[in-house]
């Protein structure tokens, strides 16, 4: 549903930030897109759905070049991005506005999260709320819009505890195998239990883009007292409860993915887990 091929991008002649670029996502998954700050994960967001245009290559998305913007797209594509911008409107009248745009939009839906998020009672304009406020409405407006293609970058920003609940409770259950979902996010603990694969990206490169089966498949996640212990470690890190270590999974042991811990790993042994997953 998103193919990019060969996408070369800057926002100066002076800097690329993306040199022959490749990434293709199919529908009936929740990616984790992951990176340092300043990885570019905003921006290719910004590139897969249009809002950025790149100097080479092709961004597609349905079939369709990315950067023209065509309403059969754009009527099944939502972003969420990290700022927000909220019009100086009231709730009903920010939905009677920009619903129309979206041929999916669900009203029942709409409130129905809202009320997960106990934003039922929203009075005044939405512009002056706070900024957790107002990411609740564009992530209940957002999933009401039936989309095929999502887009969350960092959704969990400004969002309280309990907030952060309700969110992965309502992901979990609107995931269908018709739609493609994006999420760019520092705060992998946040979503830890949604994401079915990962995209990790480096420098300006795609350095990993697998499923989370494929990760446990290949690669073991434990506590151990003595890292000396076990074959070699590709990464450890210190716990209250021991070393948390990350091993090759020769033994084909079930272990539980630690997508932080995986991140690290990557970070810290790129050409040995390449070598891993490349095999």
């Amino acid at each position: 549903m998103i193919n990019l091929r060969n996408i070369t991008f800057g926002y100066s002649k002076k800097r690329t930030l993306f040199q022959d670029l490749s990434l293709e996502l199919t529908p009936g998954h929740i990616y984790g897109l992951l990176g340092k700050n300043g990885a570019g994960k905003t921006s290719l967001l910004k590139i897969m759905s249009g809002l950025c245009f790149p100097q080479n290559g092709e961004p597609v998305i349905m079939g369709l070049r990315a950067e023209k913007r065509y309403p059969e797209v754009l009527s099944n594509l939502y972003f969420v991005p990290e700022e927000l911008y909220t019009p100086h409107l009231k709730l009903a009248e920010y939905v009677k506005v920009y619903a129309p745009f979206y041929p999916g939009f669900n009203h029942a839906q709409f409130e129905h999260y809202m009320n997960e998020f106990e934003m039922d009672n929203v009075d005044g304009y939405i512009d002056k709320l706070s900024h957790g406020q107002k990411k609740k409405i564009h992530i209940a407006f957002a999933l009401a819009t039936n989309a095929q293609v999502l887009i969350m970058d960092e959704p969990t920003n400004g969002l309280d505890i309990p907030s952060k609940t309700i969110f992965r409770r309502i992901m979990a259950s609107v995931a269908n195998e018709n739609q493609l979902i994006i999420i760019s996010t520092h705060q992998v603990r946040d979503l830890h239990s949604l994401i079915d694969a990962v995209i990790l990206l480096d420098n300006g490169e795609v350095i990993f883009n697998e499923t989370t089966d494929a990760i446990t498949d290949k690669l073991v996640f434990k506590i151990v007292d003595d890292p000396n212990d076990t074959m070699e470690n590709l990464y450890q890190e210190e716990s209250l409860r021991g070393k948390t270590v990350v091993c090759e999974n020769v033994n084909h042991e079930e272990s539980k993915l630690d997508i932080e811990l995986f991140f690290n790993a990557m970070m810290n042994n790129k050409h040995k887990m390449k070598e891993i997953f490349n095999r």
